[in-house]
């Protein structure tokens, strides 16, 4: 096994039973998933319960009130193609970005596990899914990591949207689910979080977020491997700052019109005090 991602694995376990004990994942959902009973819409009500069908037969909204659910399904969706092969003079290796999502989802994976509740991990990576169905058993949830560990990356691009919708018929049961990707580009969670919990962990490179002037350089793309000979420099390094600018705030509006939660990981921060602001 390699060494690199054995240490992933022992960190990410001793952080989960240690730092995160306490801090069960069933405390991310809010009243639970199992149905109650339903009753009429009251001012504050959360309007993605609104029962449409008793709303259009009575002629005013009705709501479908929840209860807790003793056990949780969590699901952790990684979102992967070349993007994630980010390399800078400050990275710690060409492939961080996807070191440290496989970091993040390991970590969720034993959270999961330390709960007793149901981990389902899907990998999203250009034409093909990787899923490790339903489990409580701590073998497969590390199998799932050594998916994403080792994913050959290089060459490949996801369409974000297919994968996302792929997700939504797969999970049947109103689930707790993570999504885990860098988020370059615009996405549509709107029916996902209709019908379950979601949040989404963005991972990225802080070169990304705050570039160089490079000057005469050489610019690689990952996702098809063609090389660019050009001058990067103030203007260049202003039109990309703008254009990911706008990317994340059209990103960040839709999370917060669809109530969804959203946290950043860099790849140079620790992973589980970053999570463990969603746990309390």
């Amino acid at each position: 096994m390699n060494h690199t991602f054995k240490a992933l694995q022992l960190k990410a376990q001793h952080q989960v039973y240690t730092l995160l004990s306490g801090h069960n994942l069933s405390k991310l959902h809010g009243e639970g998933y199992d149905f109650s009973e339903l009753r009429e819409y009251q001012v504050g009500d959360d309007i993605r319960k609104i029962n449409w069908m008793i709303t259009a037969k009575f002629g005013k909204p009705y709501i479908k009130e929840l209860h807790a659910n003793r056990e949780l399904s969590v699901i952790v969706a990684c979102l992967m193609d070349a993007s994630l092969y980010f390399g800078s003079a400050n990275s710690h290796s060409a492939n961080a970005k996807q070191t440290k999502l496989a970091e993040v989802a390991t970590t969720l994976g034993y959270a999961t596990h330390q709960s007793a509740d149901l981990f389902t991990g899907l990998a999203y990576i250009q034409n093909q899914t990787k899923e490790t169905p339903p489990t409580k058993q701590l073998y497969h949830i590390e199998q799932f990591s050594q998916t994403l560990f080792e994913a050959n990356l290089l060459g490949t691009r996801l369409d974000p949207q297919p994968a996302i919708d792929n997700l939504f018929k797969r999970i049947q049961k109103p689930s707790l689910v993570f999504v885990l990707g860098d988020f370059l580009e615009e996405v549509d969670l709107s029916l996902l979080a209709q019908k379950h919990e979601v949040i989404t962990i963005i991972i990225r490179d802080r070169e990304e977020e705050h570039i160089s002037s490079l000057g005469e350089v050489t610019l690689t793309n990952p996702q098809n491997n063609k090389s660019l000979e050009t001058y990067f420099g103030k203007r260049s390094k202003q039109s990309y700052k703008q254009k990911r600018i706008e990317n994340d705030e059209k990103n960040a509006e839709h999370f917060t019109r669809h109530a969804i939660r959203s946290i950043k990981i860099f790849t140079d921060e620790d992973v589980v005090s970053r999570l463990i602001t969603l746990f309390v």
